[in-house]
């Protein structure tokens, strides 16, 4: 499978991940649901930290491989896909099609994006 995404675009859209995700429950009308703002504020949160962690042109302190990287970001967005239900808030269709469409999007991007590790 051709992975048209590479790292340094893999960065991008993690840095617009975590602001777009944390900004979801105010701009998509969820607010009033906890659990789901909770968990956006989480997942911005974590995605920003392992982004910053990350072994590549867009990390900080760049001491987490990027292929480890790629496969929190799977293992994050399989979890995030199946949270709606997980954490009881499917009743609520905007929080739970956001949250879908978010862990759709991180799987996405994260199966599309060429395993390249930073040169030493």
């Amino acid at each position: 499978m051709a992975r048209p995404i590479s790292r340094p675009v893999h960065g991008v859209a993690d840095y617009a991940y975590v602001a777009a995700v944390f900004a979801a429950p105010n701009l998509l009308g969820f607010e009033d649901e906890p659990r789901a703002v909770l968990l956006c504020r989480a997942l911005s949160a974590g995605i920003l930290v392992s982004t910053v962690l990350t072994r590549a042109e867009w990390g900080v302190v760049r001491v987490v491989p990027f292929r480890a990287h790629l496969a929190l970001d799977m293992l994050v967005s399989v979890a995030t896909v199946g949270a709606p239900w997980l954490l009881g808030f499917a009743h609520h269709r905007r929080a739970r099609s956001t949250v879908v469409a978010v862990g759709l999007f991180g799987l996405g991007v994260a199966l599309l994006s060429r395993p390249e590790e930073l040169p030493e």
